[in-house]
């Protein structure tokens, strides 16, 4: 129970990914806050949590407003926030050439400016604390780039700037920053990938087989504990050896 009295917060929390990483903080004994724009989804999430320490919120992470009342009903209810996991994500893949501009700012939106707005929301609190962790999800696309991906891989590079900026603008605050880079997980997202690429990632996989959601929720866990407590700017690539 590493996280008993620690207060987490996931947005693309009602789903895949950040449903596992919601489950597997509150197995830790966290109190566990999920936002997601899908209100259905995350009505199902508390239903199949049934636990009086999960708190579920509509939230778009390109509104500040929506979020900065989502803050401060966890401030209001909890009194802090240790833990922010910035893994709301989309993506409306294209070559560059077809890409029209709404897919462009639609996935910065949402994947870059998300993530700057949900952490620009919750960092006063931490600094206030003295203490905190931030975690975003990038991408091994961030890291490589990909194929009729601009629009992704430019938002999963950012997030990268992000981290390693706010890593050292936080650190001396006592709040580490670092993110994730998972490669291809077996997620809704990868549902509407072709299964001959995915077929095609499989056997490109040292571990030939595709990540699933509990791979990232553990890296996300590990780098929120205290074990990992002098971890901070680091992208942790978790993509069973995919760019070896």
């Amino acid at each position: 129970m590493r996280f008993t009295d620690k207060v987490v917060m996931v947005t693309g929390g009602a789903q895949g990914i950040g449903k596992e990483t919601a489950k597997r903080f509150l197995q830790e004994g966290a109190s566990v806050v999920i936002c997601d724009y899908d209100k259905a989804a995350g009505v199902a999430a508390l239903e199949e949590f049934n636990s009086d320490k999960v708190d579920f919120y509509k939230v778009d992470v390109t509104d500040s407003a929506q979020i900065g009342q989502m803050v401060e009903s966890t401030i209001n209810k909890h009194g802090r926030i240790d833990v922010l996991i910035n893994n709301a994500g989309i993506t409306l893949d294209g070559f560059l050439t077809k890409m029209d501009e709404s897919a462009w700012e639609k996935v910065i939106a949402v994947n870059l400016s998300g993530v700057f707005k949900c952490t620009k929301a919750v960092a006063p609190h931490m600094l206030k604390q003295g203490s905190g962790v931030i975690l975003n999800a990038s991408s091994v696309i961030g890291l490589y780039g990909n194929i009729g991906q601009t629009n992704y891989a430019a938002t999963k590079a950012g997030v990268i700037g992000l981290t390693k900026s706010w890593a050292k603008e936080f650190g001396p605050k006592g709040i580490r920053v670092n993110a994730v880079a998972p490669g291809f997980i077996e997620t809704g997202m990868t549902a509407a990938v072709p299964q001959k690429v995915l077929d095609l990632m499989k056997d490109k996989t040292p571990l030939r087989r595709l990540g699933r959601p509990e791979d990232i929720a553990s890296a996300y866990l590990y780098l929120a504990s205290d074990e990992a407590n002098y971890i901070n700017g680091t992208i942790l690539s978790v993509d069973g050896g995919l760019v070896v």
